[in-house]
């Protein structure tokens, strides 16, 4: 199966100028945790997490209003493109520690492929629930 016949192709995005609490208003807004990052060209230029408005935005004590998305977001940002196979992008996620995908093409934002979209997959193979349970396991707080 291909990541396109599974990644979310309606994609809420924020440009680096946005403010942190732009962004924390969409993420409410559409029930996600994170956004990718594109230019005025639809480029990808990075993604920011809840986390990382958390962390690095209201913990150090700047204001929300006041500071761009570009001062939180992570720069560099697995992607793989639309006819990657799923298995190939569960391997992506896996390694990478990451629970959601951008999808792009020549740079491009296609779609999100997120954890939760391949948790629901049927015929998941051993490969891809391999992947999940790493990427699972990386991320229980009792684990630490």
């Amino acid at each position: 199966m291909r990541v396109s016949e599974l990644m979310s192709r309606v994609t809420v995005t924020v440009a680096p100028e946005d403010s942190a609490a732009c962004a924390a208003r969409l993420m409410d807004r559409h029930s996600v945790g994170a956004l990718p990052v594109c230019g005025q060209d639809g480029r990808l230029r990075g993604i920011v997490t809840d986390r990382d408005i958390v962390v690095r935005c209201v913990a150090e004590g700047r204001e929300p209003e006041h500071t761009p998305v570009k001062a939180l977001m992570s720069r560099h940002v697995l992607s793989v493109p639309p006819g990657a196979d799923l298995r190939e992008a569960a391997l992506h996620m896996a390694q990478g520690q990451v629970r959601r995908l951008p999808v792009a093409e020549n740079g491009r934002l296609r779609g999100m492929l997120s954890l939760a979209d391949l948790a629901r997959l049927r015929s998941c193979d051993r490969e891809t629930v391999r992947a999940l349970a790493e990427i699972s396991l990386e991320f229980r707080p009792d684990l630490g």
